[in-house]
């Protein structure tokens, strides 16, 4: 019985830190800073506020 408590709160607890990394991927992934577009090897394309090239081709940066 005590085993099972045991494992239930371990996956209880994995699932909870699951959610949180995967709310923190998604809010990063809405919009970039300047820094963080060039930090991915891209640049800012000011005409339309986007990253031009490197990890974030494409994403909008603020």
């Amino acid at each position: 019985m005590r085993i099972r408590r045991i494992l239930a709160a371990v996956v209880a607890t994995a699932a909870f830190a699951g959610l949180g990394l995967t709310s923190a991927v998604t809010a990063s992934a809405a919009s970039l800073t300047p820094v963080e577009c060039e930090q991915g090897g891209g640049t800012v394309n000011w005409a339309n506020n986007t990253c031009s090239g490197g990890t974030f081709d494409g994403q909008m940066v603020d």
